[in-house]
């Protein structure tokens, strides 16, 4: 009898102990600070822009899958159907996201020596989320396009 009463003191004992270190991690991983660059997309369009209105536009196309079996490698084609020439071109491509810790993706910058607007690459998105390209044209207009993804893996733990 004395080893079953042994037993269920150390269990009480433990289940006392560990509760307050249960406590503490979770407290602590609220209390988290974001990383330097977690931003949403309304901010990352902001710092982008400078405050300037965005219009979406037509002659931006945005290839992205409907589904992402994966979200660490989802492909992203941005073609922008505009001239490049050296007084009228696409000055940058920028792909954001609207739902990971930052919505930036990537950044382009283009001269009219590149031909044309073009550009391609993979981005991780951890969940469900629409995909944004915006471009900046060279006499300072932005314009955008949008899609949704449905990401059925999360690419971002």
């Amino acid at each position: 009898m004395k080893r079953r009463n042994f037993i269920k003191s150390m269990m009480a004992v433990s289940a006392v102990a560990v509760t307050p270190v249960a406590l503490m991690a979770k407290e602590e991983a609220k209390a988290k600070k974001k990383g330097p660059n977690d931003m949403t997309v309304e901010a990352a369009i902001k710092a982008i822009t400078g405050g300037t209105d965005v219009k979406k536009s037509d002659i931006i196309k945005l290839t992205v899958p409907e589904i992402a079996e994966n979200g660490a490698v989802v492909p992203v084609k941005v073609q922008v159907d505009h001239p490049m020439e050296e007084s009228n071109y696409v000055k940058a491509i920028h792909v954001l996201n609207t739902k990971n810790g930052n919505a930036r993706c990537v950044d382009v910058m283009l001269t009219p020596a590149n031909g044309k607007g073009y550009f391609a690459t993979r981005i991780k998105l951890s969940s469900t989320q629409e995909v944004v390209a915006l471009v900046e044209l060279s006499n300072g207009t932005f314009i955008k396009a949008t899609k949704s993804v449905k990401v059925t893996i999360g690419g971002c733990g």
